[in-house]
């Protein structure tokens, strides 16, 4: 009888520690294939995307390249079954100057395309990107200054059709003015939706022109969403704390 029940126990082991490998290769495979998990620490795309929201990439949108595979390894160069983002999709990417750090933001220009600012307006190729002035944003401060903050909102639309709303937090900002960027064949321009307080390609020093091979993937929906400076391990807080009205919703 022992030794029945010996031989039970090791098998019933044994079929545990199978059961959690293979829960791992299929997570594994999914977080390299299909879709990866990213959460929003910073303000740059507001009012789009909020600190504190959690979203699933799409790795599969734009094919596969090196950072695609966990711990980005040099296995291969360019990108498999590759197919370019379009203009306006927001997409997560590594950062051309530092290969280890990821950043979000939204295509503005296309390879070949020149892109500038002028007094707070977006021009893609000498024409001016259409805008319509919103009611102002009240929320979590996009500006660092005051969480009761008022803010303009703009509605802007690209070329394609694609509209999203941007904030304005001052009057001729440090990049509000700037000279024209010529997008190099192979690479994206990226910019914040929060205009003002956003580091991007028109920061040539720290973000720059963003090669293909870096871009992850394509944002693609909230699945979870908890206020600013709240703790998403804090269950007990989230009846207040949890952005209930952002779940499950796509990123546009």
């Amino acid at each position: 009888m022992s030794v029945s029940s010996g031989t039970k126990s090791e098998g019933g082991f044994g079929e545990t520690i199978r059961v959690i490998i293979h829960a791992l290769i299929i997570a594994l495979v999914i977080r390299t294939v299909l879709f990866q998990p990213f959460n929003i620490p910073s303000g740059s795309m507001k009012s789009t995307l909020l600190v504190g929201d959690y979203l699933f990439v799409s790795k599969y949108t734009y094919g596969y390249s090196r950072y695609s595979m966990p711990l980005s390894p040099p296995l291969f160069s360019g990108r498999i079954f590759g197919s370019e983002p379009n203009r306006g999709d927001v997409v997560v990417f590594r950062l051309p100057k530092d290969d280890s750090t990821d950043y979000i933001k939204r295509v503005i220009g296309l390879p070949g395309d020149r892109i500038q600012m002028r007094e707070g307006q977006l021009y893609i190729n000498e024409a001016p990107v259409a805008r319509e002035r919103l009611t102002d944003y009240v929320g979590e401060d996009p500006c660092g200054s005051d969480i009761n903050a008022r803010v303009r909102r703009w509605k802007e639309t690209l070329p394609n059709g694609v509209s999203y709303e941007t904030l304005d937090c001052v009057d001729n900002g440090f990049y509000d003015n700037t000279n024209v960027y010529t997008v190099p064949p192979g690479h994206f321009f990226m910019m914040g939706d929060n205009r003002d307080n956003s580091t991007d390609s028109r920061v040539l020093s720290a973000v720059g022109y963003v090669p293909f091979d870096n871009i992850i993937g394509r944002a693609q929906m909230i699945f979870f969403s908890i206020a600013e400076g709240e703790q998403a391990w804090q269950i007990w807080r989230w009846p207040v704390a949890v952005r209930w009205n952002r779940l499950f919703t796509i990123v546009r």
